[in-house]
């Protein structure tokens, strides 16, 4: 069959499978729609809580980042995985303990205030609509070239598919439909993986491939290296970033990843805390599978990429090449007008430019793999991005129906009422999120470490004061949280949209990206925090009580 006959194929069967899952689950009650009724198998949750962390940004952007910065992208795997394991063993069980599924629930709970959980519900939504804008331009990027439409109109209809299941199912479609989603990504990403890495180096397995020779007896690590110094770039077994850099940045993603709402409230899912413990241990190897798989396809990809397009004819080029060129992610501006492309690091001689977030969905096309692979790529990546759209979606949902209208404006609304709140609530969500799918900060992956910032500025300093600390008070964690989210809201608006008199990577503060300022934010955060406490009332005995009953989990 033809390409574009698989995608629609794989593509169509794939959502209806959503759509069916979404139908079949749809949530009847409050308990439902927030943790799924708290009956999921630990499997099943495993699987759900890995399709929700392995976004866009992993499927599509992570190895896109690793393919262009080489050694300097390990700094995502480092921190989303570290980060995992921190939210698993350091925070979840003694979350699960207190009982409060929401973040910001919990800090109000916590710091007995109701001027805490506006704050945290403040800070919620922005973490969550900074995510979700990747996942939506994730969803744009993958209909725009397979489905031949306009990365705006590829928005709108993953807008409508995820408010579908998010609206309809609340957690318990998501957790399903999850699962199902799990199962297409995966597959989606090593089977053409495994196709290339056979092709390129005999080995069947990716993760021993990429550090295997190829079939002229040449590693491919310094058959890659040799191209970049040939072509200008940096080394790729060699950083650029200075070490400063890299540790905040894993920093930032780490903590922020502990404190991220829409992973948390995963271990609301099951019956118990074993469970919750399984299913934490489930995904972190569901998830390890496509993170070890990564960096191999971002070597593949490079290395395919390279070798096609460098010094041949433009005229030449294979049908993949001007497929991408349609949707303006793949430019060429024919600078000395020899008909070549010079793919160089050199700005003014280079005329090639290349958006990140292709290369995991061209990796197949280059390497001219079968027309069903391609499409399974496509099925896999929108199920990576929709995944945690709808995850996203629900934390949003819950922070404006549970913890806003219930827990501050309204407490004596009813059930019925509560759920039509939150279905309104995700809508508004969903109509807000397309509007930042279509105008993101950044590529997916770094508009997704942008909200992990986000998060460790605010969230993650007083979740584990809330936990480990018997002084913290309601006004030293309230005024951690404000200054810790303002400081890392005015470095990334400065730097990645211009404002306050903008500025470039020269002008980095202490030479940290905007990625990695959530860890300075975070200090500031816990400095404050632990300041104000100081001069501040002392925590109620009640309070004391509570903390001391939950550090056992």
């Amino acid at each position: 069959m033809e390409l574009q006959t698989w995608i629609w194929l794989l593509v169509g069967l794939s959502f209806a499978l959503y759509v069916g899952i979404a139908f079949w689950s749809r949530a009847g009650s409050t308990k439902e729609f927030y943790v799924a009724g708290g009956g999921v198998h630990p499997i099943a949750n495993g699987m759900a809580t890995a399709a929700d962390w392995m976004s866009a940004a992993s499927f599509i952007s992570m190895a896109g980042i690793i393919s262009f910065s080489g050694y300097d992208g390990s700094v995502y795997l480092m921190g989303w995985t570290g980060g995992y394991v921190l939210l698993a063993l350091l925070l979840a069980p003694y979350l699960r303990k207190f009982g409060k599924f929401t973040v910001p629930d919990f800090i109000g709970d916590r710091y007995y205030s109701s001027t805490a959980r506006l704050v945290a519900v403040f800070c919620a939504l922005l973490v969550s609509f900074t995510y979700i804008a990747g996942q939506m331009r994730g969803v744009g990027v993958v209909f725009s070239r397979y489905l031949e439409v306009d990365i705006n109109t590829g928005v709108y209809i993953g807008m409508a598919i995820v408010l579908f299941y998010a609206v309809l199912g609340g957690m318990k479609g998501i957790t399903y439909t999850q699962v199902a989603q799990y199962c297409v990504l995966i597959f989606a990403f090593l089977i053409p993986a495994i196709f290339i890495s056979f092709l390129s180096t005999g080995w069947v397995i990716p993760q021993i491939g990429f550090g295997a020779t190829n079939h002229e007896g040449i590693y491919l690590l310094e058959k890659l290296d040799g191209l970049h110094r040939e072509l200008g770039f940096h080394t790729y077994t060699n950083g650029s970033k200075s070490t400063l850099d890299v540790f905040m940045i894993t920093t930032a993603l780490m903590v922020g990843t502990a404190g991220l709402p829409h992973v948390i409230v995963r271990f609301f899912t099951v019956k118990k805390m074993s469970d919750a413990r399984k299913s934490a241990g489930w995904a972190l190897l569901f998830i390890a599978i496509l993170y070890t798989t990564a960096p191999a396809v971002a070597v593949f990809a490079r290395l395919n990429l390279i070798e096609t397009v460098s010094e041949q004819p433009y005229i030449t080029l294979p049908e993949w090449f001007n497929k991408w060129e349609e949707t303006g992610l793949i430019e060429f501006n024919d600078k000395n007008a020899d008909g070549l492309v010079q793919y160089l690091a050199e700005p003014e001689l280079n005329e090639l430019s290349i958006d990140r977030d292709i290369m995991v969905l061209a990796n197949p096309e280059i390497a001219q793999l079968p027309n069903w692979v391609i499409a399974l790529l496509a099925a896999g990546a929108l199920a990576a991005a929709l995944s945690t759209a709808a995850g996203l979606l629900l934390v949003i949902s819950s922070s404006i129906s549970h913890d806003l209208i219930k827990g501050v404006l309204y407490p004596k609304v009813s059930e019925r009422q509560e759920l039509i709140a939150a279905r309104l609530a995700a809508t508004a969500a969903v109509v807000l999120a397309g509007y930042f799918g279509i105008h993101p900060p950044g590529f997916v992956a770094a508009t997704v470490a942008l909200a992990f910032g986000l998060a460790a500025a605010s969230f993650f300093p007083a979740i584990v004061m809330g936990i480990f600390s018997l002084k913290m008070n309601k006004e030293g964690a309230v005024s951690g949280m404000l200054v810790g989210i303002a400081l890392m809201l005015f470095y990334m608006t400065k730097f990645k949209f211009g404002w306050f008199g903008g500025g470039s990577s020269a002008d980095w503060w202490w030479g940290i990206s905007p990625e990695g300022f959530g860890a300075v934010a975070m200090l500031a955060n816990f400095i404050v925090a632990l300041t104000v406490v100081k001069f501040t009332p002392a925590v109620p005995d009640d309070i004391k009580k509570l903390i001391k009953r939950i550090r056992v989990p």
